[in-house]
């Protein structure tokens, strides 16, 4: 029997899939709520996900899945343990975003740094034609050179954002994993790195050590001038508590681009209109259509190579 590969969240990537060369039947579904997993996978051996949640009870009903195939990199949304237990393959994709989401990060720094939407906004309510002189000075404006960015997650990503930031004349800390018993050689302890970071930028994975990582305590400790960047996972910060810290002025800003729960309630608390100095993007740091195609190129790879024998990327 043809090897069947279904992919559930076609619509979630423009990008073009090519196809395995070995014999398969393929199937594309534009999107996938949570209760229909069961019934589109249930003849499948390849599963093609993006950001479905596939935990123990779905597999427990799916005995013919032998591959999860990831259009992404993160993993929190599978139950890895339950995948080893049944014998399942878990390859993720690598690297495709290491330019696209170093430039997002650095594209958010610079937009609270030099007030790039407040300005923007007075513009378009006519601002501008009132002003007494050629310019208004109505938001305060900082170079990066000399800034001291502080970087929690030490992969590909917070690599490429080091590198980027450092061309701008940025200090980097790197921070060690919080609530570690010690401090690795080049890194700095996370709560001296909240104290001295003029930015913090998060680019570590969600687990149980890192899962509001940032809360309350951790925004007080932080420069009342410093700004937050998340591009990683939503839940590593704690959103109410962001949310409160920016109203009251505990940091100067935060530039957002994931959040616990996508796409969010209309009741999010990020959303509320009150907040000052927020910059919210829909998860979008990874998309630029090159890291797309690449990412597209590599699912393709990774199943290819699980239908040669020889599984690529796996997970533990």
């Amino acid at each position: 029997m043809e090897p069947r590969v279904v992919f559930l969240e076609r619509d979630s990537v423009k990008a073009e899939f090519s196809r395995p060369a070995a014999r398969h039947t393929w199937m594309d579904y534009p999107d996938t709520r949570p209760e229909d997993i069961v019934d589109r996978l249930r003849d499948a051996q390849i599963a093609v996900i993006n950001k479905l949640r596939i935990d123990a009870a779905v597999l427990a009903r799916l005995p013919q899945l032998r591959m999860i195939a990831l259009a992404a990199t993160g993993a929190d949304n599978v139950d890895l343990a339950a995948c080893r237990a049944r014998g399942i393959v878990v390859s993720n994709v690598r690297g495709y975003a290491d330019t696209t989401v170093p430039e997002h990060v650095i594209s958010l720094i610079l937009a609270l740094s030099r007030n790039l939407i407040a300005y923007h906004q007075d513009v378009r309510a006519g601002r501008w034609p009132t002003s007494r002189h050629f310019c208004f000075l109505d938001h305060p404006i900082r170079d990066l050179r000399g800034a001291t960015l502080g970087l929690v997650g030490r992969g590909s990503l917070g690599g490429g954002v080091a590198r980027l930031a450092e061309a701008f004349g940025m200090q980097i800390l790197w921070s060690e994993r919080p609530g570690a018993d010690s401090v690795r050689a080049g890194r700095v302890a996370f709560n001296e790195v909240l104290a001295r970071a003029d930015v913090l930028s998060l680019h570590c994975p969600l687990d149980a050590s890192t899962r509001g990582m940032i809360d309350s305590a951790a925004l007080q400790a932080m420069k009342p001038s410093a700004f937050l960047i998340n591009t990683a996972r939503g839940a590593l910060v704690d959103e109410a508590a962001l949310a409160d810290a920016l109203r009251r002025g505990v940091i100067a800003g935060a530039a957002i681009d994931v959040l616990s729960s996508e796409p969010p309630p209309p009741d999010h608390p990020l959303l509320a209109p009150d907040i000052p100095n927020l910059i919210l993007t829909p998860h979008v740091a990874w998309a630029s259509g090159e890291a797309m195609a690449a990412m597209a190129a590599q699912v393709v790879q990774n199943i290819e190579a699980f239908l040669r024998g020889a599984p690529r990327n796996c997970l533990p």
